[in-house]
């Protein structure tokens, strides 16, 4: 197959698709790659690094994704790239289709095969190509947060973890999946009091026996959320729905009522944001502040530290890129049910249930496109 790996070109996105190493595996299956010009720079890879390991150099995205068969990236094509794709490629990358209506219409009307990492789904439920980026943006919220809280940032001024007989920061991490995993890892060891809340008893269980002492967890409802963010210095939000709109755990009204210069940091914008007053915003621009309290809501948290976010998403995704490309997308994914849970629109096609439901389109089951 024919493989093209272009530069992703959303703002500050210093990430790459596949490594030099993913280059030379899928070589050594027999496939040729196309990899644009510079592509890897952001992530400390040049360009004789992928030469050596087997691709083929080409100046534009234009003449990637002219020639390539499959496109694999990172982030999701934005409006300059709509016009380049075919009738029939396969997209590999992450969409997060339910939170941008503009991008599904774009993908519907391109008849390509979207098929996208953040829906690839094991049987046990786990989300083998979120689970990576999703382990870096859990642990950078956490850095993130302590950044704005300080005073020349913003914030209120208080140090995470305190000092010897000043109280440590209050932390509340909203979802206790990966995200709110790592988040509470990260708090808890800069010293923070840290609260974890899910709105499952099994998995609050499992957190209270693996957590150290400065983590608490408690069960996430309306109320309960309600009174844990007037106390909150730095508060997370980690909750995810695959494939669909995050829900609102914190609403507008709920603001006035925290702490003047405390930090919310959304690791959920890409499915839309978990906070009511949460809008997209870049590593240019990160921050703005609705009532007092400083919101963080970049999209690409992962894309600031490209090195380790290259090559953990790389370790994820290339195996799956591998069965794509020795087998076809129709076949791989009749194989794979991880795969076929990927696809979320083909051929003009939606059909994923969750992109369906977000914007009110007409659903086409998955089975129907592969037979």
């Amino acid at each position: 197959m024919i493989i093209g790996v272009p530069k992703e070109i959303k703002n500050n996105e210093n990430r790459v698709a596949v490594t030099p190493a993913g280059v030379s595996e899928l070589v050594r299956n027999g496939h040729t790659l196309y990899v644009q010009a510079g592509a890897g720079i952001g992530s400390g890879f040049d360009d004789t690094e992928y030469v050596e390991a087997g691709a083929r150099m080409l100046a534009t995205i234009e003449e990637v994704y002219a020639i390539a068969e499959m496109i694999i990236k990172v982030k999701e094509p934005i409006e300059s790239e709509y016009s380049l794709i075919k009738p029939n490629q396969l997209l590999f990358t992450y969409f997060h289709f339910a939170s941008h209506e503009p991008l599904t219409h774009a993908m519907i009307k391109s008849n390509a095969v979207c098929l996208a990492y953040e829906t690839v789904e094991k049987a046990d439920r786990s989300l083998p190509l979120l689970v990576p980026m999703s382990e870096v943006a859990g642990r950078m919220s956490v850095q993130e947060g302590a950044k704005y809280l300080e005073k020349p940032m913003g914030g209120r001024g208080i140090l995470l973890g305190g000092v010897p007989g000043v109280k440590p920061a209050e932390v509340v991490v909203l979802g206790g999946g990966v995200v709110g995993t790592q988040a509470a890892k990260m708090a808890a060891g800069m010293g923070a009091h840290v609260t974890i809340m899910d709105i499952s008893l099994p998995r609050l269980r499992q957190l209270d026996d693996i957590m150290p002492a400065n983590v608490q967890t408690q069960f996430s409802n309306g109320y309960n959320v309600r009174n844990a963010v007037k106390t909150a210095d730095l508060v997370i939000g980690g909750v995810l729905i695959p494939g669909a709109k995050a829900p609102k755990m914190i609403t507008r009204d709920m603001l006035p009522t925290m702490k003047k210069g405390s930090v919310i940091v959304d690791v959920a914008i890409d499915q839309g944001g978990c906070f009511e007053t949460s809008k997209p915003t870049t590593h240019a621009e990160p921050t703005y502040v609705v009532d007092g309290v400083i919101h963080y809501c970049v999209a690409n948290m992962p894309g600031a530290v490209p090195y380790t976010s290259t090559l953990a998403l790389t370790n994820a995704t290339l195996p799956y890129a591998i069965q794509l490309a020795n087998n076809g997308w129709k076949a791989a994914c009749s194989a794979s049910n991880e795969l076929k849970l990927g696809l979320n629109v083909v051929n003009g096609k939606v059909v994923y249930k969750g992109v369906s439901d977000a914007f009110n389109l007409a659903y086409t089951p998955v089975e129907e496109v592969l037979n």
